[in-house]
């Protein structure tokens, strides 16, 4: 069978069939038009082993030699002998390819962008396994595996994962992890033999879990070394792994985490992975980025400013959310008077957080029940809205479907419908699991419960102008069961059709997801929402990495980032107004702060940073992020640039206090090489009032005092600029234009 060869973006994709199984002979940089002979890539048979080269296929299988993690686990119940039916039938298929084929995508050449779709089959074990490949123009590739029980009995699924081969140049591996308010935290170690897993048993996404897994070649960093990373696009019990075999190979991917006996296929039944997406980079992680957001911006659906990249063209709105302004104080005065002072300093979209539904005065009571408190709304909630839609502003509200409170009308009249380990209510001697947050879980594989919060979300979003969603979910599903059964796998389905639902029927109504931070940040979620909350954090210091780490898959204008108080509610530190601005900046960019407490000052530096981000967004939220590498741990410089290179806009941060007396010279990446810029501060400037307190310095850098400096892109790259000396927690942000000369 001829080998088939996917081509994008600087990007090959090589698959051989000559064992008689599907195998990726590369995943990796780009091999041109041409492929040799791939039979010569058939490994010798060493001492001690299999009498023939043993295969790492597609699904790895242990009929073809592969004594690591297998890529199918599973099994059938058979009688035997006496009647007694046994488990444990059919546990080693020996999966072999029937059928190859490609589709190039819309104008691509043969050896471009497309799909492949491998089918292998065992008819003795009674299983087909159809995969699919898809490289995308900008170099992303999607894997999902499709398993059909072709059998005449049922077939449990233990396991099916999604792997992909790495080279044994790739010598270290970085992820990351994190907990409540402190997620995306990078982590990194050499790769040595045998399998490391990071399982995530959370029901959701986790706070710990790893929104991307990079090997790569030794001190691989932001701008350089080759990668080869990968995210798992699942909101449920997953693991990732690398899986390091004592003959030299690696296999890097990812699995759902299937509960006991939560899959089993009826003959004729399928089950299709999640999404594995995979990104090879020789430009270090700031191209497996750059992967990444080309992918995201090219969907139809992507909310963000359209610019080279694509989108839907409508630009991110500024937000002010009431969370840490007014907390369950929801008086309608003073709602009034947040919305009007959030109007004058130019928000665009009020968003009132939780406590607006019955009984809910505190996170004890009320959830679950969607109507909206006639005690402290007896207009229901049109006097806000009007007050907000009259200033320009649109409207959003807080919502967390999924959980209910013991203490509410929907848990009282139906005990049946919250999740547990138990096939029995607890109102009939079932076990609950331990409360969270003094919550439960609604058990969405049920229709009725379903079909109740669908209708309540959609009556509230029909009968209010409401145009988005802050959509929570603030637990882990532990002990997570429907019937006596694991069901994590039907909830995050369930939920999934839940989103699905509710966007079809309101298409103008965009969704955040919400959980309790960052606890659901993945791309199968983001298939259906149109923004996360990265962290309940809104400390500066805490988000520059947060953001950073985040915006590693995700674009910024997916990343809801807030001005917090200036005390903040989850670290206690203090930080000045431009330090908060500077970083909220570079995401989707909002305020969760009483702003009728900000002095005058605060202010004025509020609505210049608002300033920006209108003047700036399309820049933000299209172009290619840039992480310059620098050798100072406590400095940091990073940026976006417009695809055509005329412009970018940068911050340097100062995380702490540096080892040297002065920062140096730092590079400026990104920009084009050729073209000369005018590089000038825009926050804070001396019209801010933190402006002193910023530096610690008898005197700034030459540039910085003479208003700016112009240099060619190459020159900022190569020799850079001495930076200020900047306090700790503190930042700088940085406008690069090009300068034109008039013909």
């Amino acid at each position: 069978m001829t080998p088939l060869h996917l081509q994008a973006a600087g990007t090959s994709l090589v698959l051989a069939f000559d064992s008689g199984e599907a195998q990726i002979v590369h995943w990796g940089a780009s091999l041109g038009a041409d492929l040799p002979d791939l039979g010569l890539l058939a490994p010798p048979v060493p001492h001690s082993a299999l009498d023939v080269p043993v295969v790492a296929g597609l699904v790895p299988q242990a009929s073809s030699g592969w004594l690591g993690r297998p890529g199918l686990r599973g099994h059938r119940t058979a009688p035997v002998a006496g009647g007694q039916a046994l488990p444990g039938f059919g546990f080693s298929p020996a999966l072999r390819v029937v059928s190859a084929e490609t589709t190039a995508a819309p104008g691509a050449g043969t050896a471009a962008a497309g799909t492949a779709v491998v089918r292998q089959r065992d008819d003795e074990a009674g299983l087909e396994i159809a995969t699919s490949l898809r490289l995308n123009p900008g170099g992303l590739l999607e894997l999902t595996h499709t398993l059909t029980n072709t059998g005449a009995t049922a077939y449990q699924l233990d396991e099916l994962g999604a792997v992909l081969p790495v080279p044994g140049d790739a010598v270290e591996l970085l992820d990351l992890t994190g907990r409540w308010c402190r997620e995306n935290h990078p982590q990194r170690h050499a790769i040595a033999q045998g399998t490391w897993v990071r399982s995530g048993r959370h029901g959701r996404t986790g706070h710990d879990s790893s929104l991307l897994v990079a090997a790569g070649t030794a001190g691989f960093s932001n701008r350089s070394g080759r990668v080869w990373a990968v995210h798992f696009g699942w909101s449920g019990n997953h693991e990732q792994y690398l899986d390091s075999l004592a003959d030299g190979r690696r296999m890097l991917g990812a699995c759902e985490l299937l509960g006991p006996g939560e899959v089993l296929l009826a003959p004729g039944a399928s089950y299709t992975t999640p999404v594995l997406f995979a990104a090879y980079s020789d430009r270090g992680l700031d191209g497996v980025t750059e992967r990444f957001y080309d992918w995201f911006r090219a969907r139809p659906h992507h909310v963000g400013t359209q610019g080279e990249a694509g989108g839907s063209g409508r630009a991110r709105p500024v937000v002010l959310n009431t969370w840490e302004a007014v907390y369950f104080d929801h008086r309608i005065e003073p709602l009034l008077e947040l919305a009007e002072s959030a109007a004058e300093l130019g928000v665009e979209r009020f968003v009132l957080d939780d406590g607006w539904f019955r009984g809910r005065r505190d996170d004890s009571a009320g959830l679950g029940d969607w109507y909206v408190d006639e005690g402290l709304w007896p207009d229901g909630l049109t006097p806000l809205i009007d007050a907000v839609t009259s200033r320009g502003m649109e409207f959003g509200l807080w919502v967390e479907p999924e959980m209910v409170n013991l203490d509410s009308d929907v848990a009282r009249q139906h005990p049946d419908w919250i999740v547990g380990p138990a096939a029995a209510s607890h109102k009939e001697g079932g076990r609950l699991p331990l409360e969270w947050r003094q919550q439960h879980i609604l058990d969405l594989a049920n229709p009725e419960a379903w079909q109740y919060i669908y209708d309540r979300l959609d009556t509230l979003l029909s009968e209010n102008s409401i145009s988005y969603l802050k959509w929570d979910q603030n637990r882990d599903l532990a002990e997570h069961g429907s019937g006596g059964r694991p069901s994590v796998h039907e909830q995050t389905l369930a939920a999934y059709r839940l989103f699905d639902a509710l966007k079809a029927a309101h298409q103008d109504v965009e969704i955040e997801s919400c959980s309790s931070g960052g606890a659901r940040v993945d791309l199968g979620i983001l298939q259906r929402t149109d923004r996360v909350w990265a962290s309940d954090c809104n400390d500066a210091l805490e988000r520059q990495t947060i953001q950073r780490w985040t915006q590693a898959v995700l674009p910024p204008e997916l990343v809801g980032a807030h001005v917090g108080p200036t005390h903040s509610h989850t670290t206690g530190r203090v930080h000045d107004i431009s330090f908060r601005a500077a970083t909220a900046l570079f995401g989707h960019f909002g305020m969760e702060w009483d702003i009728r407490q900000a002095t005058e000052a605060e202010r004025e530096t509020l609505r210049r940073a608002i300033a920006l981000f209108k003047r700036h967004r399309g820049l933000l939220h299209s172009g290619v992020r840039v992480n310059a590498d620098v050798a100072e741990p406590n400095l940091r410089l990073h940026g976006v640039v417009a695809h055509d290179g005329g412009e970018g806009l940068f911050a340097t941060v100062a995380l702490g206090t540096f080892a040297a007396e002065m920062p140096g010279r730092v590079g400026i990446p990104g920009l084009d090489p050729e073209r000369t810029y005018r590089v000038a501060a825009v926050l804070p400037t001396p019209d801010d009032a933190d402006w002193k307190d910023t530096f610690t310095q008898i005197a700034p850098p030459a540039w910085l005092s003479d208003g700016g400096a112009t240099a060619t892109g190459r020159f900022l790259a190569e020799v850079g600029l001495p930076l200020p000396i900047l306090r700790p927690e503190h930042a700088l942000l940085i406008y690069a234009e090009e300068v034109r000369v008039a013909a």
